[in-house]
């Protein structure tokens, strides 16, 4: 619970410190890394200032409850005119006051409901920004992917015009058919339109990283790339280490688990309202013929009162013994509500999990298959240039090299959005930012 009073104290700041931030209307003209980009989204994001909102409405609402353990203090004016011989004003003033001495615990249960609520409300702000973190993390490896893939096409657009010049003179000496000529030209308008349809996806991707950003979808945004060492053996962690971390951390559980806090002492508290309550009460009675008379000859003006009262209710039309009955089987639907969140959220970090075992395994096929693609392509060219191969031979080893490299580059990829969605499902997002290794 520390980490996350800890992660309360540390996302709000991050996301309303800065004016000049949320004030920006282009994005700053430098490389920006991951960290950055996610705190310009956590400063300029509607969404988490809505949700941060609503937790400091449950804030204020928590601290309304304290009022019950304060005394009430009630001041009443009135005038009225007597229909007798004068027609005089009478003019009055009383002040009443009363404090709550004892009722079964009744203000107890109301507090301890209010503070379930409020932390609830905090869990509920901390699974907000979680998730939209995750999802500019998403945004921001979607973009390094295209722009990877907009650097192989030209690459094999390179390759086939490389491809087009050798054909060319190969034809020219009449070492080669025209159709080899034809191949190649095929090969390099295909590898062209294979580079703007990239390019195109490439500033579509953009647009959606920089409208998480609640920047304009049409600004140019520079981001640095992660480091090729990703994924390694070190990395993975033991399945019920992480269910552990995710039962200590993940918000909606948490969150689940304090709504099912306040149901119960909603319960509580409904079935006391059945119960007697006891207060000390106190009042001061003047009046007057006009204003000034309300203070002149205060002896036979001014009266009081102080007292015990209790209360007790006796019948309501039968309401509190309904709504006793309401809350209660409302504490029910939020205990099985809680049951099935966790067995939701251990289902997320298997499957999470799962993913990321799996992501690692294509990464490092992808990468075995891109070393391969690669020298097959190198010596096929070879191989035509002296003669041994074919263009459709180099046309199919182009192919490949491209496939194996754009394979490569979403796997890549993909690996660190799978270890981004394993630190969704423990609930431990922030951390992994911050450089920790729970997962590692």
């Amino acid at each position: 619970m520390k980490k996350y009073w800890l992660l309360f104290a540390v996302l709000p700041y991050a996301a309303y410190a800065s004016d000049d931030c949320a004030k920006l209307r282009t994005v700053p003209d430098t490389v920006l890394t991951l960290q950055q980009v996610i705190d310009f989204g956590l400063c300029r994001n509607p969404q988490t200032s809505a949700a941060y909102a609503s937790y400091r409405s449950s804030h204020f609402t928590k601290n309304a409850a304290y009022a019950n353990y304060l005394p009430k203090l009630d001041a009443h004016m009135s005038a009225g005119r007597l229909h007798r011989v004068h027609d005089d004003w009478e003019y009055g003033g009383s002040l009443s006051a009363s404090y709550l001495i004892f009722d079964f615990g009744r203000r107890s249960s109301d507090f301890a409901t209010a503070l379930a609520t409020y932390r609830a409300a905090g869990f509920d702000y901390d699974e907000t920004v979680q998730n939209y973190i995750y999802s500019v993390i998403g945004a921001y490896y979607e973009l390094l992917n295209a722009n990877a893939t907009v650097e192989s096409a030209k690459m094999a657009l390179t390759v086939a015009q490389t491809a087009k010049d050798t054909a060319d003179k190969k034809f020219k000496a009449g070492a080669v058919a025209k159709a080899d000529v034809y191949k190649a030209d095929t090969t390099l308008a295909s590898a062209e339109l294979k580079l703007e349809r990239a390019k195109n996806n490439r500033e579509i991707t953009k647009g959606n990283l920089l409208t998480k950003l609640s920047f304009p979808a049409d600004n140019e945004i520079t981001i640095a790339d992660m480091p090729a060492s990703f994924g390694s053996d070190a990395e993975s962690e033991d399945i019920n280490k992480l269910i552990e971390i995710a039962r200590k951390k993940r918000p909606d559980l948490l969150r689940a688990t304090a709504n099912k806090d306040a149901a119960w002492h909603r319960r509580n508290s409904a079935f006391l309202k059945n119960l007697p309550s006891i207060s000390v009460t106190g009042s001061v009675d003047m009046r007057g013929d006009n204003v000034g008379g309300l203070f002149d000859d205060i002896s036979g003006r001014a009266g009081g009162s102080v007292g015990v009262s209790v209360s007790m209710p006796i019948f309501a039309g039968f309401a509190n013994m309904y709504n006793a009955r309401a809350a209660s089987a409302n504490y029910d639907a939020a205990s099985d509500n809680e049951r099935a969140i966790s067995n939701n959220a251990m289902m997320d970090v298997f499957t999470a999990y799962q993913n990321y075992k799996t992501a690692k395994t294509v990464l490092e096929q992808t990468d075995a298959l891109l070393k391969s693609a690669t020298e097959s392509e190198r010596v096929t060219s070879g191989m035509y240039r002296v003669g041994r191969a074919t263009m459709l031979d180099w046309q199919t080893a182009q192919s490949e090299l491209v496939d194996a490299r754009n394979q490569h580059n979403a796997a890549k990829y993909d690996l660190y959005i799978k270890r981004a969605a394993v630190a969704l499902a423990i609930g431990d997002v922030q951390s992994k930012l911050d450089g920790e290794t729970d997962v590692e």
